[in-house]
This record gives structure tokens, C-alpha cells and sequence, in this order.
């Protein structure tokens, strides 16, 4: 079988001369394009089977290994949807054709089409690809610079505990409970929608996470206080799995239509779900809670992650700044200059 189809793409699929078998996508869904790539690439094969010539490896190739020993990565599936939208771009180039030109003409299609943020996600996932083919496969001699954009700064967006609850006023019952839970945490909406019975214990107050359900990788714990604890006590007996449900089913996505005309109907403009953790971060900053706190408590592996936190404690910044105060009267040193002598 030299030619096959995956959905609309023709695939290649032969035999080398030193019995290795090649199956990689032609990248076009025209069969006499197929067939054209096809007889290349198996006449590659061959120069490089019997005449010993270094093989060419393509972009296809690259892509379909990175997948092959990635599949553990908690982002194979958004690399996936990346690499098929990349396909149209760089399907059947070799390697050493995708220059630092090609790479900026995709970046620039990508920011048009998306934002510059978005991009860069993108050229990321082509720099950790070629980087992989050159220093560990060795199918590529030199990687070309990949410039990403310049980002904005991440926003803190919060609300004020009285726009909280205008908007938990107007959810519905288990939109209620998924709202007020997160605000209570500081949970990520993944973590709170696939939360199940057997991560929490009630009696300890306590729920925990295993390493490869957390954004960083690392096994998180969170301690329920009263708000979170009242919420799960709610919830026990509705569901033998899953701890948040809406008619008897799981929750599959909290960020819907009802929930944006909620945050519409209580005057709440430019606020997505995942500020519902900045809420919770912005809230215990303000109240006097020390930033290395609340990055235990949020399961950020970096403080740099809450510094974005850090303008908001400037009362409990000046309590501090204060202490100087108090050494200085031990030493009686004055803030009044003294009299000039006469």
C-alpha cells in the first residue's frame, strides 16, 4: 500500500531497501501531488539505503516523532490541534527548507488570525521540535532563531466581594455552588470540574490532587475552610464519582452562555472564569496573607507567578515599613533634626 488516506490527506507508506518501513502524510489532499511526494521520498530512501547518503528528514517526520514521545505530555492534545494547523505550512518540507524566514511568514499568519500571545505558542512548539531533531535525533545540523512577540503583562482582573455575590445571585443552583467553591479555593476550572469523592476528605478538610492533574506538575493539597467545606457537604450523595454534577451528569464546562449573561446582568465587564482565581489571590493579598503563602496555597511552582499580586498589599506593606520606626526609637534616633547649635 505506497498511498493511503487519513480523513481528506494522502499518507505514504512503503519499504526501504534496508527493510525500514516509512508511513508519514503527504500533506496535500491531491493524489497526484501524493504520488509526486511519494516517489521522492522513496528515491531518498534508496540513495540513502544503497549509497549510504544521509537522509532528509521532513517536517512531517519530526512532528509524527515529537508526538510519538510526548503522548505523556499533559498538552499532547492541544499539540496535536497546533501541529494540524501548522500541516498546511510546512507538511512535506524538509528540514533544513524551514528557514527563520518561513518561520516569521507562519508567526505573522497566526497573530492576524489570532493574537500575538497565541503565536507565540505556536513558534514555541516549532523551536522545541526543531531544537529536538538537531540535538537529540540528529536530523538537522543548525535550528534557526525563532523570535517570539513581545507579550502584555499578564492582567489581574478581581472582584470586589460585593460583585461576588451580585453574581452568585443571579447563577443557577449548581453554577451557584461551582462559583462559590472556586472563589473559596482558588481552584483552576479543570480542578474543580473533575473533582472526584475520592480526592476529598471531609473529616481532615482537606482535598488533594496528584501531580499529573496540576498545571505544574507537582502533587497539590488544598485545605477546605468553612465556605469550601460547606459547599462539598452539599454536594455528597448526589454523585458517586464526581463531586460537582447538573442533572445527575458531570459537569463538563462551567464557562457557558448563563454564566456570561450572569456577569451582564450584574455589570460585570471584561471577566472570564479563570479570574475567579485571581479573585481568591487578589482577596487573601489584601487582607494581609505573605505572597510566599498564597503561592503555596495556589500551587504556583515560581513566586514570580504572585508578584503579579504584590501591588495589591500596600496597607500591610506599610505595616511593615513601620518596623523601622520601632528601631529606630530603641536607638532614639529622631525624625526631627535637632536644633542648630548657637
Amino acid at each position: 500500500m505506497a498511498l493511503f488516506k487519513r480523513g481528506s490527506t494522502w499518507w505514504v507508506d512503503f519499504i526501504s531497501p534496508g527493510g525500514k518501513r516509512t508511513r508519514v502524510s503527504a500533506g496535500t489532499e491531491n493524489k497526484q501531488e501524493a504520488q509526486e511526494f511519494h516517489d521522492r521520498v522513496k528515491a531518498e530512501a534508496w540513495r540513502v539505503g544503497k549509497l549510504g547518503e544521509r537522509p532528509t528528514y521532513t517536517w512531517d517526520q519530526a512532528a509524527y516523532q515529537w508526538l510519538m514521545e510526548t503522548g505523556h505530555k499533559r498538552t499532547h492534545n492541544e499539540d496535536k490541534v497546533k501541529l494540524r494547523w501548522l500541516q498546511p505550512h510546512l507538511g512535506g518540507k524538509p528540514l533544513e527548507a524551514i528557514t527563520r524566514d518561513l518561520i516569521k511568514q507562519i508567526a505573522n499568519l497566526k497573530a492576524q488570525e489570532a493574537s500575538p500571545a497565541t503565536a507565540n505558542r505556536y513558534l514555541a512548539l516549532i523551536r522545541a521540535i526543531l531544537r529536538k531533531a538537531s540535538l537529540e535525533w540528529e536530523w538537522l545540523d543548525r535550528v534557526p532563531k525563532v523570535t517570539l512577540f513581545k507579550e502584555a503583562k499578564r492582567r489581574v482582573r478581581w472582584l470586589t466581594p460585593e460583585q461576588a455575590r451580585m453574581l452568585l445571585d443571579l447563577l443557577q443552583p449548581h453554577a451557584r455552588e461551582l462559583v462559590l467553591f472556586s472563589l473559596a479555593t482558588g481552584l483552576r476550572q479543570s480542578n474543580v470540574l473533575k473533582l472526584e469523592w475520592s480526592q476529598v476528605d471531609l473529616e481532615r478538610r482537606v482535598v488533594w490532587f496528584h501531580g499529573d492533574q496540576m498545571k505544574n506538575q507537582v502533587d497539590h493539597h488544598v485545605s477546605l475552610n468553612d465556605t469550601a467545606y460547606a459547599v462539598l457537604a452539599r454536594q455528597q450523595g448526589i454523585h458517586p464519582t464526581r463531586v460537582f454534577t447538573c442533572h445527575g451528569k458531570p459537569v463538563a464546562n462551567a464557562n457557558t452562555r448563563a454564566f456570561r449573561k450572569a456577569l451582564k446582568e450584574a455589570g460585570i465587564e471584561n471577566f472570564r472564569w479563570h479570574d475567579l482565581r485571581h479573585c481568591w489571590a487578589s482577596w487573601l493579598v489584601q487582607n494581609g496573607t505573605p505572597l510566599y503563602v498564597v503561592q503555596e496555597m495556589g500551587g504556583w511552582k515560581s513566586v514570580q507567578m504572585v508578584q503579579r499580586y504584590a501591588h495589591l498589599s500596600p496597607a500591610n506593606l506599610a505595616d511593615h515599613a513601620r518596623t523601622i520606626d520601632v528601631v529606630m526609637a530603641r536607638g532614639t534616633i529622631t525624625a526631627q533634626p535637632e536644633t542648630e547649635k548657637g
